[in-house]
Formats: C-alpha cells, sequence, structure tokens
C-alpha cells in the first residue's frame, strides 16, 4: 500500500525522495514521498494534525487484553509516512483544520489501513513489515487476521463518533478494499483486459482508502461539497499514480532508492503495469520476443533468467509505456485540484503530483 512523507519548510531543498526521521513527537518515519509545504501556518497545521494523530493512534488500539495490545500496537509501533491521515490534513486545509473531528477522521482511515496490513501479509505470506518481524511471523496467521478485524473495528466505532455519514463512507470504503482484493486473487476474467483489471484492482485496494482520506479532510473541517468532490477524485487518482511509480521503481531503481531489492515483484510473479505491457506488445525484435518468452514462463526464481529479464526490462518500450502512463494519472490528478481555490495547500497537493511524475522518469 501507498504511503509518504512529510517535508518542513527549512529541512528540503526542492522535492526530496528519501527521507529520514522527523525529530517531531509523534510523527513518523519519512521517505518515499515529497510534499512541499512552503507556508509556516499550513506547515504547523499538517504536522500538528499528525502529531496528534501518532497520540490517539496507540490509545485508541489499546486493549483491555494485554495481548490484543501488544499485537494491535505492533504495526502502529513499527511507524510508517502516514500518507493518508497526511491527506486528511491537507484536504482540513480547505475548510477549519483545527476543528475536533479532523484527527478522529485522519485516526479512522490510518486504522483502516494499518488493518489491511495484517491481512495483507498473511495472504502475501510476508515475513517482515516496515523492517520488523510481520504479525504473522511472530505470532500465527490466525492472530494476524484477528488482529486485523480488532483494527476495522476500532475504525468503525470511531467512525461513528463522527456520525453516520463517516460510518457509511467507511464501510463502502472497506467494501471496495474487498472487492479489489477479490479481484485481484481471482485474476482477470478470460475476455478482460489484463491492463484494465489491473488498474481496476488498484484503484479498489488503494485508491479507495486515499480518497475517502482527502475526502474526510474536506467534510470534517467543513469543506464546501464542490471542495471536497475535488479532493476525493484527487485522492483516488493520486493513489493510483502513486502505486503505479512503484511497480516502475521495482524494475527501474536501485534498492536504496525503492527500500526493497530491486525486481522482487518479477521474482515473485507479481505481474504489474511494465510487465503487462511487456506480455501485450507485439514487438517483434528480439529482445521483446526474448522478454516475452521469459515472462512467460512464471515466476523468476532462477538467478540468472531474473537478471537478464530485469536488463530487457529497463530498456523496455513496455517500461517506457509505463513511465507515461504514470504521468498521465499524475496529470489528471492535478487536474482534479481545479475547483480548489489557489493557496499552500493546493501547492501542496500539487507538489506531490510533481513528485511522482518526476521520481520514475
Amino acid at each position: 500500500m501507498v504511503e509518504g512523507v512529510v517535508i518542513p519548510a527549512g529541512e528540503r531543498s526542492g522535492v526530496v525522495g528519501s527521507g529520514g526521521r522527523r525529530s517531531r513527537a509523534g510523527t513518523s518515519q519519512v521517505g518515499a514521498l515529497g510534499v512541499h509545504l512552503t507556508d509556516p501556518r499550513v506547515e504547523a497545521s499538517v504536522l500538528g494534525v499528525l502529531d496528534a494523530v501518532e497520540a490517539e493512534l496507540r490509545a485508541s488500539v489499546a486493549s483491555a487484553d494485554p495481548f490484543v495490545t501488544e499485537a494491535a500496537r505492533h504495526l502502529v509501533e513499527a511507524g510508517g509516512k502516514r500518507f493518508r491521515p497526511l491527506l486528511v490534513a491537507l484536504g482540513a486545509q480547505f475548510g477549519d483544520p483545527t476543528d475536533a473531528q479532523v484527527v478522529p477522521a485522519a485516526v479512522v482511515m490510518e486504522l483502516t489501513h494499518l488493518a489491511t496490513l495484517y491481512h495483507d501479509d498473511v495472504m502475501d505470506e510476508a515475513a517482515v513489515r516496515r523492517g520488523a518481524p510481520s504479525a504473522n511471523s511472530r505470532w500465527t496467521n490466525s492472530v494476524a487476521i484477528l488482529v486485523g478485524d480488532y483494527l476495522f473495528a476500532r475504525a468503525a466505532d470511531l467512525a461513528a463518533d463522527l456520525g453516520t455519514e463517516a460510518v457509511r463512507l467507511q464501510a463502502r470504503t472497506f467494501a471496495r478494499l474487498v472487492h479489489g482484493q477479490i479481484a485481484e486473487t481471482v485474476g482477470p476474467r478470460a475476455d478482460e483486459d489484463p491492463v484494465a483489471h489491473y488498474l481496476h484492482v488498484i484503484a479498489e485496494k488503494t485508491g479507495s482508502l486515499i480518497a475517502t482520506s482527502a475526502r474526510f479532510g474536506g467534510l470534517f473541517s467543513g469543506a464546501s461539497g464542490e471542495h471536497t468532490e475535488a479532493l476525493a477524485g484527487y485522492g483516488e487518482t493520486i493513489g493510483v499514480a502513486f502505486q503505479l511509480s512503484d511497480d516502475l521503481l521495482d524494475i527501474a531503481s536501485e534498492s536504496v532508492q525503492s527500500g526493497k531489492t530491486p525486481g522482487t515483484d518479477l521474482r515473485e510473479g507479481v505481474p504489474t503495469l511494465p510487465v503487462l505491457y511487456a506480455r501485450a506488445a507485439d514487438d517483434s525484435d528480439a529482445a521483446s520476443v526474448r522478454l516475452r518468452e521469459i515472462l512467460a514462463t512464471g515466476p523468476l526464481v532462477d538467478d540468472a533468467l531474473h537478471a537478464e529479464a530485469l536488463g530487457l526490462l529497463r530498456e523496455s518500450p513496455a517500461l517506457k509505456r509505463a513511465r507515461e502512463t504514470v504521468r498521465s494519472y499524475a496529470e489528471d490528478a492535478r487536474a482534479q485540484l481545479a475547483p480548489l481555490p489557489q493557496s499552500p495547500a493546493r501547492g501542496a497537493l500539487e507538489s506531490l503530483c510533481d513528485y511522482i511524475a518526476d521520481r520514475t522518469s
């Protein structure tokens, strides 16, 4: 899932990709995303929301059962970029960001996200999450699933305090997440375009929650309906763009940039956008033909084949086409902001479009 970082004014030079750790209490590990906060008041407001979210996350997952508390806090304390609370905080700048409902709304979004991570690790048989042992490897699959369920329940409980509209939106977002996971698990139908299917999965699994995060920022700060809808549209599109850019980084970057070994998805047989484009291509040159032959074999566990495929993909028309797709989504996200007034907050959202378009160029 997509996550991000706020780059405070005075601590950046241009758009920053990989970061370190913010020294402010209640903020988390940063990296993977650059957002310009050029106005000191907006910066203070956004970072204040994120600090408050950090404290509320720990309080909201506490249970009378010490084991449940420990397991539920496992990923909270492992860190994370808090991309979804960031979108809530930025969206709230178009209303009253000091409204008492803004922080709980951001906590609802992050708890929902964290719950999906517990479930994802079980489905992916992951051993590590955020540099620490995953919950399923530390305890068991059953515990990880149940803790994820507990976090969904806590998110719903907090949403109830925000009113029926929050409950409805959170439930519908959760339904989209589940639909996306099912679609990914089942795969495309025989008559379905694999690329269209993949983009649908990303919109459901990633874009939906980021869209609701931006919507919650507008809704619970009292922003106008028009501005709230614009924020939601932006959130969904930028979420898809960021996930697609991660696909490209897995192939095109060095591990220091992407945070994981290059070609991990390729080795595991995960059909990301560049691979899907390469499979569907009809280029007749020797390199493209050879690449399709290798990709048709499935997961590339053989080191030599993996290295060959990675090299071919990096030079392929498929990677260029995938870059163009990412840039198209980033520009579409920028266009979604048109109804919003020109302001430092809108500039911060636009800077994310620039960053995503440039990070995989």
